[in-house]
């Protein structure tokens, strides 16, 4: 099991292809209400879209074994199921004599004895599904206090927006099966899945996501800093490999006169840029949280590559089969929305 977060604390379980995977959320309080409708939302959001996901399907029907009564949470520990139902496994056996380049087959295999490649098994993206589930009550519990976390497609491949965005357009993204933020960038993003696709091969991207609610000085300093905190979060999500708040590394090409966001009173204190992404010194400077994570191509490829034979310790060749994202990153965004605000529930509950 593996968990985020200490005062309220989210504990991840399960393998790819076992009978379920699932979660335990500790620390809301008791009486806080759970939407099954939102959570069954959210589930749906993070589901593979036709054409540019994944044919895998599964339900994703999220079931509450305790601490949840009557849409309410009774103070105690939630703990809840998803079953998995599509989990063939027949076409992951090679893996672990010939692992995939861009999977954590190798790694697994040399630190783990008896590790058995079954879908990914514990690393897989299976795994993110209780994730959303987590997140979908993070968010709810944040709300009430004001607080809202949504995401978007900034970029797949080279198509990207290159538009300011609001938390209003980032909800708006929900409508567009990529997770674009427009028709035109849907359509745009839409075709560089499928080319991608078509040749046996994957593409990557990048997700935004952008926090709005949060009061002047919310969050903590150095290593409980906010930033610190929700990047170490967001990284632990399968393919993660780039986190940046506001501007991000373009700020190593500025001045401080650029780069700095001026302050002014405006029914209280305002900021007229946003470069810093809403975060000075591991706190919210009262400007939205801004910050983006760039995600791999999917490893999981039809084309040949390049690797070894563990068992017979020579060079060797692999294709991957079966049922993978030609582009995992529309499927990411309410992942990244999921931490984000579990780790945002957390510093509020440490009172941060």
């Amino acid at each position: 099991m593996y968990s985020l977060g200490s005062a309220l604390k989210f504990t991840l379980f399960g393998e790819s292809h076992s009978e379920h995977v699932g979660g335990i959320v500790e620390g809301l309080p008791k009486g806080t209400a759970i939407d099954m409708k939102t959570i069954e939302r959210d589930m749906s959001l993070r589901k593979p879209s036709v054409g540019i996901g994944t044919p895998r399907k599964e339900e994703d029907r999220v079931e509450f074994t305790e601490g949840v009564a009557d849409g309410v949470a009774d103070g105690g520990p939630i703990r809840f199921i998803i079953r998995n139902k599509n989990t063939d496994s027949s076409k992951y056996a090679k893996f672990n004599t010939t692992p995939r380049p861009g999977h954590a087959d190798l790694p697994a295999l040399a630190k783990f004895k008896g590790h058995d490649i079954k879908g990914g098994n514990q690393f897989s993206g299976r795994l993110t599904a209780p994730i959303v589930a987590a997140g979908s009550m993070a968010k709810q519990h944040i709300l009430a206090q004001g607080v809202e976390v949504h995401a978007f497609t900034r970029s797949i491949g080279n198509v990207r927006d290159a538009e300011e965005r609001t938390v209003r357009d980032a909800e708006a993204s929900e409508g567009f099966p990529t997770r674009a933020c427009s028709a035109d960038l849907d359509g745009k993003m839409t075709s560089a899945i499928l080319e991608a696709a078509d040749g046996k091969d994957s593409i990557g991207g990048v997700v935004e996501c952008i926090a709005v609610g949060l009061p002047i000085g919310f969050g903590g300093i150095w290593f409980e800093a906010l930033d610190s905190e929700l990047a170490r979060a967001v990284f632990s999500i399968p393919a993660c490999k780039g986190v940046e708040f506001g501007k991000g590394f373009a700020l190593a090409e500025m001045r401080g006169s650029e780069s700095n966001d001026p302050f002014f009173f405006d029914g209280g204190v305002r900021t007229r840029t946003n470069n810093m992404g809403g975060v000075l010194g591991g706190m919210s400077d009262g400007a939205p949280l801004v910050f983006r994570a760039a995600f791999k191509p999917t490893p999981s490829i039809g084309l040949e590559q390049d690797t070894v034979n563990l068992k017979e310790m020579r060079n060797d060749k692999v294709t991957v089969e079966g049922r993978h994202d030609p582009c995992i990153v529309p499927r990411a965004a309410p992942v990244v929305e999921a931490v984000a605000a579990l780790v945002i529930a957390d510093q509020m509950a440490r009172g941060l």
